[in-house]
């Protein structure tokens, strides 16, 4: 399939994108350069760069920006080490498609639906927000300790062994804000009736909401950017592979992206 295609297949099918804003484009490389493989993967960074050039893939598809900036506009002349990224990808032939908006809402399988079923939730969620990114998942009551560490033990696998936790431990939590990334707002899910919050590092601030959010009583995990939404990447991969004949897409799994290091 060509570049544009694939990123025509999505664009398609997402009403809620607004074509004129979206983040969602060809970032480097040739709408009409066709391509049997793709890489999937969270943070398309140097050590994915490395990866597509080492499986000898030309094609990237990914979740996040490429240059370090939401709307991935290109670096200044002076900007020396996003010029030498740039050149790396233009050297290699590397083609950058970013499926970012798309894929926070796609229906059943995007970032909130993956992330959700990783941690063990239901099918469906009780309740959605109307932007889409925040969802509320019903569980059966269970102390806020004992929940955090059931969203550790599902976080391992993605190397996120140990949660961050506000709020009072043995606080019975059932009513869940589970959802995308940094669109993850703890007012939001608060009136959607949640009684505990799953956000990410890049989405909440310590100071400001967390805390707000702890002075009335409301716990809050909190998770890696990279942990929540690798999930989505994994079914992203599937959905290429299903949908998408003629293009074989190969998973590089990101995960946390911090490691936790101890006194021993």
């Amino acid at each position: 399939m060509k570049a544009g295609e694939v990123l025509e297949h999505f664009l398609a099918r997402a009403d809620w994108v607004d074509r004129k804003v979206t983040v969602d484009r060809l970032i480097v490389g040739d709408p009409e350069a066709d391509f049997d493989r793709c890489l999937v993967t969270w943070m398309p960074n140097m050590r994915a760069l490395r990866c597509v050039v080492e499986r000898g893939l030309r094609f990237l598809v990914c979740h996040e920006p490429t240059l370090w900036n939401h709307r991935d506009e290109l670096p200044a002349a002076e900007d020396a080490e996003g010029q030498a990224k740039l050149a790396f990808i233009r050297e290699h032939g590397i083609t950058i498609v970013r499926n970012h908006d798309c894929w926070d809402r796609w229906p059943g399988c995007g970032i909130p639906w993956a992330w959700a079923r990783h941690l063990g939730m239901a099918e469906l969620p009780v309740a959605v927000n109307p932007s889409g990114h925040q969802h509320r998942y019903d569980i059966s009551p269970v102390p806020l300790a004992e929940f955090a560490r059931q969203v550790a033990e599902r976080c391992a696998s993605l190397g996120e062994p140990h949660v961050q936790v506000t709020g009072d431990l043995a606080q019975t939590v059932s009513r869940i804000g589970v959802g995308t990334g940094c669109a993850c707002n703890i007012a939001t899910y608060q009136q959607m009736g949640c009684d505990c919050s799953i956000v990410c590092d890049d989405g909440s601030c310590y100071w400001a909401n967390i805390q707000r959010a702890e002075d009335s009583g409301h716990p809050v995990i909190r998770v890696n950017h990279g942990t929540s939404e690798e999930p989505g990447m994994v079914t992203l991969t599937d959905y290429i592979n299903t949908h998408l004949p003629g293009l074989r897409a190969e998973h590089l799994p990101h995960g946390s992206t911090f490691r936790l290091i101890g006194r021993e």
